[in-house]
């Protein structure tokens, strides 16, 4: 495992395939009775690479939706990490790139050793050695599809003993790998599970659709994001054509299954309460907030963090108040709080409010209010699952491909519609006769806020920088006023002092504004885990 070790952020374990522990065991989730005990202790090596990438459950979002236009941080202190993101300077020395890099890669390099014990080994079934294969090269594949777009060229390790990992691979060899991977675990993994913790052929093919839109986009070269690193001007869109007939091949394939379907109030996909389970959640990453899973999903807690203070604002929250998004979109009043009903025993409820001169509305998303007092509960305990894909993605994902390829634009329409019916509550007035790309680039934003898609997004629709340069000036506090925290302004009329709250968003917005670039089309080649050099060449380009 010598050449695996110069991209691990911690040396792993040999891994054997022998008896696990009791506490192990309580983490197997098995879908039926067929499996030996020894089935179940090589189930065991698979699920030991979530506990990299369940810590990554909170950072994709300081990675994947802080560092574009609508978010900013309180995490820390100005110039610490977050803060970095917030404003678009993220270098490679930031904690973000260098956590999410090296979890990556040291799940990745749990599943080669587990895969390698699991081939060699003679006391397991067949169904066992197939899904447990199976489980591997579908977490592989998902794991490598996250590296290629955030990084674009990256090593591919599939041996911890063969292979440099040092040398960065094409893209598109990137991306051939992980359809093998998928397509490969989609075969014996199972059609559906009660559980959407469990990989199954719906979540393989799902995942197969997202990679493949994102590839039928043509993801930039090292040598085209080079051209473009230290400007401000967008590259130019072109598709693929036939992979983008792929994303509809695959999603066809999970909307064809009849499996899975939107819930019918969409408030109901979040909270501990409502964690893990059909018809729309797919595929979940578990949390119990123990030390199994170490810090937990800390999304909930960046979100709300101590909801019930409306002068503290959240680690993790809007950079404005989503003015462009139509209030009569119930969406909108979920997933944008402004306040919060603090429940309290013996006594009224507190209704507590967040917006100027006290701080900007909280991602809504990420609090639980799924059962009483669950606002402020769970975000210390930090135990709710995340939704690492649901079925509103599906079909969104198909009317974005089915637009851009430039056909069947009723069906992309009619997508569109179910998703935004649903959002509706039910009520189809708002349904659109046609869709552009831009509607629906629009409602990926509508139905997946603070959902850690956004600069997955924009990067794909190569609009990145034209969407900061063009959204955060006109966002209230971008304005020169709010620079100075003793200055007293006016706003919605309420005049009021500064202070420093919100001289940091302006300070965050500026920084978004001016230090958006080419480069930032990717993340660069992060440190070790030691803070050592991984000797990958070349940088990314501007970094």
């Amino acid at each position: 495992m010598k050449k695996f070790y110069l991209l691990a952020l911690v040396a792993l374990t040999p891994i054997v395939l022998t008896e696990c522990s009791e506490k192990e065991k309580e983490k197997i989730i098995v879908i039926d009775g067929n499996y030996s005990p020894k089935d179940i202790e090589a189930f065991a090596l698979i699920n030991a690479a979530y506990r990299p990438y369940q810590t990554l459950s909170s950072t994709f979002t300081s990675l994947i939706d802080t560092p574009v236009d609508g978010y900013t941080s309180f995490l820390g202190q100005d110039e610490q990490d977050c803060t970095w993101a917030a404003r678009i300077a993220i270098e490679y020395t930031n904690l973000y790139p260098r956590k999410t890099f090296n979890a990556l890669y040291e799940s990745i390099g749990i599943l080669n050793s587990a895969l390698d014990n699991i081939n060699a080994s003679n006391e397991l079934t067949e169904a066992g050695k197939k899904t447990a294969i199976a489980r591997a090269k579908f977490l592989r594949g998902l794991f490598y599809s996250y590296l290629v777009q955030l990084w674009g060229e990256v090593p591919i390790i599939l041996d911890n003993n063969v292979g440099n990992a040092t040398e960065r691979k094409p893209i598109d060899e990137v991306y051939t790998q992980i359809v093998k991977d998928l397509t490969e675990a989609e075969v014996d993994l199972p059609a559906y599970d009660s559980s959407p913790i469990i990989p199954s052929k719906g979540a393989a093919n799902t995942i197969l659709a997202r990679a493949y839109l994102a590839w039928g986009n043509n993801p930039l070269t090292q040598e085209q994001v080079a051209a473009i690193a230290e400007g401000t001007t967008d590259p130019a869109v072109s598709y693929n054509k036939e992979r983008l007939e792929k994303a509809v091949e695959y999603a066809d394939k999970v909307i064809n299954s009849g499996v899975y379907s939107l819930v019918s109030d969409f408030r109901t996909l979040w909270g501990l309460a409502n964690e893990s389970k059909g018809p729309e959640q797919i595929f979940t990453i578990r949390h119990d907030g123990d030390g199994i899973d170490k810090q937990g999903n800390h999304q909930a807690h960046c979100a709300s963090h101590n909801p019930f203070d409306e002068d503290e604002p959240a680690h993790i929250q809007p950079a404005h108040t989503y003015d462009w998004w139509p209030n009569d979109d119930p969406r909108k009043s979920f997933a944008i709080l402004d306040s919060v009903v603090e429940k309290r025993a013996g006594k009224p409820d507190s209704i507590h409010y967040y917006r100027w001169p006290h701080q900007l509305p909280h991602n809504g998303k990420g609090v639980d209010r799924s059962y009483p007092n669950s606002e402020y509960l769970t975000q210390l305990k930090n135990d709710v699952d995340r939704i690492e894909i649901r079925y509103a993605e599906v079909l969104i994902t198909k009317a974005e491909a089915l637009v851009q390829i430039g056909r069947d634009n009723a069906e992309a329409t009619r997508l569109i519609n179910l998703i935004r019916t649903r959002g509706f509550d039910g009520n189809s007035s708002h349904n659109l006769a046609s869709v552009t790309l831009k509607d629906i680039q629009d409602e990926w934003e509508y139905e997946f806020q603070y959902e850690q898609h956004r600069w997955l997004n924009l990067t794909r629709w190569k609009n990145l920088i034209s969407t900061v340069k063009t959204l955060v000036p006109t966002y209230t506090y971008f304005d020169e006023k709010f620079a100075d925290a003793e200055n007293t302004v006016t706003v919605n009329g309420i005049t009021h002092k500064v202070g420093a709250v919100f001289a940091r968003y302006h300070n965050h917005l500026r920084g978004k504004f001016n230090n958006i670039k080419g480069r930032n089309y990717r993340f660069p080649i992060p440190q070790g885990a030691s803070f050592q050099d991984l000797g990958i060449r070349p940088q990314n380009p501007g970094y």
